[in-house]
């Protein structure tokens, strides 16, 4: 065990080195998503973003030139995430990493990434305590109790007053759980029913009946973007919660613009808490949608696409300031701000997670008539209520 150990340790201070033969202007970063597997799409959105930004930016940040390398993690699943990251960092030369879906992925590649030095720059997974496994680790995207947090706060706000909630059983979704319910009670709100559903559920019937049998004011849902957050928005309606008067809120998850259309009008009226809508209006929104309408016409921007985007923005800056000097390109990007595409951002000095305005949305109709999540209230700078900023 313990040569297994020395043997891994020395082939990573070899990753740190400069490869022989290598340009010492070109500079690696190593991209993990799923590529294929039923949450593909985030792989395509991560690629498809990296492409506009690279589009608008050029592929040098500072003195060096930038190259993207892709590999597949296939879904959530920390093993071959592992491997495929060791691939990256020993047989690639990668000098920073980006992208990781899935919670279970990046915890487990959090010591890898301490012992090589890797500035990684987290696109997704959404759990508060990532960033606490490791130093090097940088999120662009948002946390869970980030955004159930003011969802709690408006239903409260709008005459909401008896809650059941239904989750995903794993760390996001403990996280939106618990988020939720704490900052929904504090104000007064009563929880009715906590549900916490198996990651590989695909039969919500059942959970659907016993909510409607609780007869709430209102449901919150947690489940990761993909097929079963689909498959849940449209049994909501199916086993007649809509029917019955049973608001539905939840995270941006369940309504992404990838699939919101094919929901059709029975979304309507839902009400989801999250840091980006297609519907955004602003300059630097219209510019990425139209970037990438131009790249990948058969594209719609989501979530995945924005936090990819300003993934890429950060580890740019990192790149331009630091070189390949892990340490130095995680400092200097720490209180980092600038403007995105969704609003105004910066990343906490603190915990290394982005602070952000989160926006509750409801699904409707836009001038066209196809569905958008419409904003219809912000919350300013909202930080990781996970992990309190110092």
């Amino acid at each position: 065990m313990k040569a297994t150990l020395y043997g891994l340790c020395a082939a990573l201070a070899l990753a740190v080195a400069p490869l022989a033969g290598a340009s010492a202007d070109t500079i690696k970063v190593g991209i993990i998503a799923p590529f294929s597997g039923p949450f593909s799409i985030y792989g395509k959105q991560f690629k498809e973003a990296l492409e506009v930004f690279v589009k608008d930016h050029g592929t040098k940040a500072g003195s060096h030139e930038v190259e993207f390398i892709y590999k597949d993690s296939t879904g959530p699943n920390p093993d071959v995430t592992k491997q495929v990251t060791r691939e990256l960092l020993i047989k690639d030369g990668v000098k920073y990493l980006g992208g990781y879906v899935f919670t279970p992925n990046a915890l487990a590649v959090a010591p890898l990434v301490t012992q090589s030095q890797t500035p990684t720059v987290i696109f997704n997974a959404a759990t508060s305590i990532i960033t606490k496994k490791s130093p090097f680790f940088v999120r662009t995207s948002f946390t869970l109790p980030q955004v159930a947090g003011p969802m709690a706060d408006w239903a409260i706000t709008n005459g909401i007053k008896t809650v059941a909630t239904a989750v995903t059983d794993y760390g996001p979704g403990i996280d939106a759980e618990k988020t939720f319910i704490k900052e929904f009670q504090a104000k007064g709100g009563k929880i009715v029913d906590q549900i916490r559903m198996p990651i590989k559920t695909t039969d919500f019937a059942p959970f659907l009946q016993r909510i409607k049998s609780d007869a709430p004011n209102a449901l919150f849902v947690f489940i990761p973007a993909g097929p079963t957050a689909f498959s849940f928005t449209k049994a909501y309606s199916d086993n007649g919660l809509k029917a019955a008067g049973i608001q539905f809120l939840g995270t941006g998850d369940v309504d992404d613009e990838t699939t919101l259309q094919a929901l059709g009008d029975a979304a309507i009226g839902i009400k989801t808490s999250y840091s980006y809508s297609a519907a955004h209006k602003s300059a630097l929104n219209d510019k990425l949608k139209a970037g990438l309408a131009k790249l990948h016409p058969d594209s719609d921007a989501n979530f995945a696409t924005v936090d990819a985007y300003d993934g890429a923005y950060v580890l740019y800056k990192m790149i331009a300031a630091a070189g390949t000097d892990g340490p130095a390109a995680v400092k200097s990007v720490l209180g980092m701000s600038w403007e995105s595409a969704r609003g105004p951002v910066s990343i906490d000095a603190h915990n290394r997670s982005i602070t952000q305005n989160i926006y509750i949305r409801e699904v409707a109709k836009d001038a066209q008539g196809k569905l958008e999540n419409k904003e219809i209230a912000t919350y300013k700078d909202v930080p990781d209520l996970g992990q309190a900023s110092k």
